[in-house]
């Protein structure tokens, strides 16, 4: 994904509060062998881009004042409190052969087709969403795919559970819980009173 920007000189609250009114976003690119560079950027196309679950997870194009595009991260995100105003975004330059530490989101696919679900109508929770990943920028996947055909009801997916594509290890040294299928206690104690009556 390719993102547009201008190299930005006036620094300070008041300068930040003028391109704000302007429908632009203050924003600063650090990393690598290079000094921090302050740049600003479109407010809706950036906003929009946000938008976007790729956008924060994969390794964007930066391109400042028309010159030639260097790879970055998003790495951080100021919202307005209460408006839609993106206030201030942090990108990251990468380097192709340095490892990068990033969060990645989980695609959790096949619920339907878990005995969890058909059988047992179980409540399937997704106890994390993303996972801390590190990899070099080449091998960053846009999603982590989980795969849900063999939960069934009582049981959990955990951390080790998942395979993780080449090259992409995860950062937690534990082995934390993904995914629960809980049956609803409505539904065992219908499931009880069904049993009682035969």
């Amino acid at each position: 994904m390719k993102v547009i920007a201008t190299s930005r000189s006036a620094q300070g609250t008041g300068a930040s509060r003028r391109l704000r009114i302007a429908g632009r976003v203050p924003a600063i690119v650090y990393g690598g062998e290079a000094t921090p560079a302050s740049i600003e950027l479109d407010h809706n196309t950036l906003y929009h881009a946000l938008r976007k679950e790729a956008f924060h997870s994969s390794i964007l194009e930066l391109e400042v004042d028309g010159k030639g595009a260097e790879k970055v991260l998003l790495r951080d995100v100021q919202m307005h409190p209460f408006r839609q105003l993106v206030l201030h975004v942090d990108f990251q330059r990468i380097s192709a052969n340095t490892k990068i530490h990033v969060k990645v989101p989980l695609h959790f696919v096949n619920a339907d087709l878990s005995p969890a679900v058909k059988m047992s109508a179980a409540v399937v929770s997704h106890v994390l969403t993303e996972l801390d990943v590190t990899c070099l920028p080449g091998q960053l996947p846009e999603f982590i795919e989980v795969d849900l055909t063999t939960l069934v009801a009582g049981s959990s997916i955990h951390l080790n559970d998942i395979t993780l594509p080449e090259g992409v290890s995860a950062v937690s040294h534990e082995n934390p819980v993904v995914v629960l299928a809980k049956v609803p206690a409505g539904a065992v104690e219908a499931t009880a009173t069904e049993a009682e009556k035969k």
